[in-house]
């Protein structure tokens, strides 16, 4: 396993004359993402799910009149909806009319609401949960909400600014290049290879996850 320090040379080695510093993502602090409502990250947890599959510029351009069909993603007013208003909306030809998608909209409330109830706000939750385990964030998502599997939670995750790594193709690549892994990590004992990784990187560097990981990616191909 590489240094960090080996890492961010090597990146810098091959973007000379680039900014390396600006092609890294930002992370929002623990105060930031608890000031955040949860009706704010309900709707982010769908954009996600809506995104996935589908050109992100369609799903934004229509995400105004999700926003209304959807009570402004108030988990509480989402969480009452019948069956028959969810069967409803796939007459309304302003959204994306995806069954199995629209019917995550009222579980993945429900699981807003759950967390919302155990931690004082989803936004507390979030916040809260220690980014050494992030691995275990994305398996409680996909477990409590729906069409939250695969990269969709880390996903998620980044769009609101919390900090994760992502196993993107270049990220697994990059592993793979450094025999943590060999293969694209599904088991929880190859996961938690990656998260030791990850964990050792930050410790070492003081660096959010999430930039580690675009920096991991920027390694593949040279």
């Amino acid at each position: 396993m590489k240094s960090f320090k080996w890492l961010y040379e090597h990146v810098e080695a091959h973007k000379a004359g680039q900014d390396v510093e600006a092609l890294l993502p930002q992370v929002k602090s623990a105060e930031e993402l608890r000031a955040m409502g949860d009706d704010r990250l309900l709707s982010q947890i769908c954009l996600r799910v809506f995104r996935a599959g589908i050109k992100h510029s369609v799903v934004d351009a229509k995400w105004p009149a999700f926003e209304q069909a959807f009570y402004g993603f108030d988990p509480d007013k989402i969480v009452l909806m019948s069956d028959d208003q969810l069967e409803n909306l796939m007459q309304n030809d302003q959204i994306i009319r995806h069954w199995g998608k629209i019917k995550s909209v009222r579980t993945n409330a429900m699981m807003v609401t759950e967390l919302a109830a155990q931690h004082g706000s989803f936004a507390n939750f979030i916040a809260d949960w220690p980014v050494t385990n992030i691995i275990g964030l994305w398996q409680l998502l996909k477990k409590q909400g729906q069409q939250l599997g695969g990269k969709s939670g880390a996903y998620f995750l980044r769009q609101i600014g919390k900090d994760t790594f992502i196993m993107t193709d270049d990220v697994v690549a990059a592993l793979k290049a450094q025999d943590i892994i060999d293969k694209a990590p599904a088991a929880q004992r190859d996961l938690q290879k990656v998260q030791d990784c990850f964990n050792q990187w930050q410790q070492e560097s003081g660096r959010p996850m999430a930039q580690i990981s675009r920096l991991l990616s920027y390694t593949v191909g040279w």
